[in-house]
């Protein structure tokens, strides 16, 4: 499974398609996470503010200022776990 990044109108947000079906809508912050094993893990990765699941994609929030460089590596790397 390959996980396709695309950009948002936010410069803060963007998608995670993973091409199955994720469960949601849903959104998860650090203080409603607990019991959802993804959005932990998700949540952990230094600079993610928020996780949005809906249909086939993860979309993916951050905070200003952090790197998408490093979040994006981490994230999809998840995300081929979790659902590969």
């Amino acid at each position: 499974m390959s996980v396709t990044v695309s950009t948002t109108p936010n410069e803060n947000a963007r998608k995670f398609t993973v091409g199955v079906d994720v469960g949601g809508p849903s959104t998860f912050v650090p203080a409603n996470a607990d019991g959802n094993a993804l959005a932990t893990a998700l949540l952990a990765i230094e600079g993610t503010k928020s996780v949005f699941t809906s249909a086939d994609f993860v979309t993916i929030s951050k905070v200003p200022g952090a790197s998408w460089e490093t979040i994006t590596g981490a994230v999809t790397a998840i995300l081929e776990e979790h659902f590969g």
